[in-house]
């Protein structure tokens, strides 16, 4: 087995080698517009999964496999040479499907927006269920009832004994001494 960070960086490297190939070697005319998005290889560096997208129609996209597999042969003893690993993985090329996936995403956000604006177009008239503000609010009553009780806890003194001057020394459950 090999480190994962070399394999990796291998991998990295094929992708570029490739993308090389494909732009400049390679002369098929079936081949489109091709662009590498991935390259997977396995940790022992045999097989090496090359990901692609084709910008065209099926049609292209089918012309485009099969020059890619006419020149899997050229590809793969340049990069052997440039690569300079022992054994030269054999490469696998595999269409990425990223355009179906983006255009699925996008049809289901374009779904979602449609879903939200029949609920905000339901809830345009519409009016709370319960009272319009639903949170307790404290009314100037309830905030004097609060100031009297921490006023009658300042009334002693830190030591206990009678600060107010009321007969009491502060501490409850005791008689006055």
């Amino acid at each position: 087995m090999v480190d994962a960070a070399r394999a990796r960086k291998l991998a990295d490297r094929i992708q570029q080698i490739v993308a090389e190939m494909l732009e400049r070697r390679i002369k098929d005319p079936r081949l489109g517009f091709v662009t590498v998005t991935d390259t997977r290889i396995t940790n022992d560096l045999r097989d090496a999964t090359v990901y692609y997208t084709v910008y065209g129609s099926d049609g292209e996209r089918a012309e485009t496999a099969a020059a890619l597999e006419s020149a899997k042969g050229v590809i793969r003893s340049e990069v052997g040479r440039k690569t300079g690993v022992r054994h030269t993985p054999s490469l696998t090329f595999v269409m990425d499907s990223l355009m179906e996936n983006a255009a699925h995403i996008d049809d289901l956000l374009a779904q979602a927006r449609a879903k939200d604006a029949e609920v905000a177009k339901a809830a345009q008239g519409a009016s709370p269920a319960g009272d319009a503000n639903p949170y307790r609010e404290n009314g100037p009553d309830e905030d004097e009832d609060l100031d009297e009780d921490e006023d009658d806890e300042d009334d002693a003194d830190f030591d206990g004994h009678d600060a107010a001057g009321d007969g009491e020394d502060g501490r409850s459950g005791r008689p006055p001494s």
